[in-house]
């Protein structure tokens, strides 16, 4: 009996291991067009993304990830923390300031959003399970995206189509690199349409905010996303939260991406759920 239940046990491990997931990366992929690309050689130098994802799964969720930097610096990344997690993983590079102005940032990280919309399904991945996040600027630029509809309709995509919005420390009030454009000082701070908060609106994707300490946060930022909280409940938005890492200042990117992950397979779960 012994004999038959370990040949049971081996027959088992054997299919666990021939079922584990396997993953593949392609990179510097551009998502302009070629005729774009071709126009505009930063374009074709920066505007491009590299993807991590399963190979022997079919329709499985995505996270856009965008990295930090101030919109002044930075590179794209794949966090570890996000792989082999059964998730694509996008990381995205973008124009940066003062190279060009700070707006073409969100419009490239627009554009790099379109393409996982229109390409995921050729990895087989389920493009109504795209999420949007990333740390700092990259936080900023996920809300940017996904609160104004204009720049992602700019592509032919309904900015409510994003399953989730998660950003990592991100500003919500004007973006420190656009008030400096401006002549705006650091420390005044402004909203306006380059301003997550003006924004606000009830019929936004679930957005999960996530900061450091309050005491240990660059500049005020656990304050401006607890104000965006506040407003979003406000105007009557259902699903916004927010998470403060007690003990961890800006770069809090660690104990931030459990969340995340916990926040799409919340998501994921409810959305089977509903069908």
């Amino acid at each position: 009996m012994k004999k038959i239940i370990l040949f049971i046990y081996l027959i088992i491990g054997v299919s666990c291991i021939a079922q584990k997931t396997e993953y593949e990366t392609k990179t510097n992929i551009p998502y302009y067009s070629t005729a774009t690309n071709k126009a505009d050689s930063y374009i074709n130098e920066r505007c491009v993304l590299d993807i991590y994802y399963p190979k022997n799964m079919k329709g499985f969720a995505t996270i856009v990830w965008f990295h930090g930097g101030g919109l002044t610096g930075g590179n794209k990344e794949i966090p570890e923390a996000l792989k082999n997690k059964g998730f694509a993983i996008i990381g995205v590079n973008y124009r940066l300031s003062p190279k060009v102005k700070a707006e073409k940032c969100i419009e490239d990280a627009a554009a790099a959003v379109a393409w996982a919309f229109n390409t995921i399904a050729n990895y087989d991945g389920d493009k109504s399970s795209i999420f949007i996040s990333g740390h700092s600027a990259g936080g900023y630029l996920a809300s940017m995206i996904g609160l104004n509809k204009k720049y992602l309709q700019k592509e032919g995509i309904d900015a409510n189509k994003i399953a989730g919005i998660i950003p990592f420390s991100g500003q919500c009030i004007t973006h420190f690199e656009i008030r400096r454009e401006n002549g705006i000082p650091e420390k005044q701070p402004t909203i306006d349409e380059f301003a997550p908060l003006f924004h606000v609106r009830a019929d936004a994707p679930p957005l999960l905010l996530i900061t450091g300490d309050r005491e240990l946060e660059m500049l005020g930022r656990y304050e401006e996303n607890a104000y965006m909280e506040r407003m979003m409940k406000l105007v009557g938005h259902k699903q916004t939260q927010l998470f403060e890492l007690e003990g961890y200042g800006h770069g809090m990117t660690e104990p931030a991406f459990p969340l995340l992950i916990n926040e799409v397979n919340r998501i994921l779960k409810e959305k089977q759920t509903i069908k």
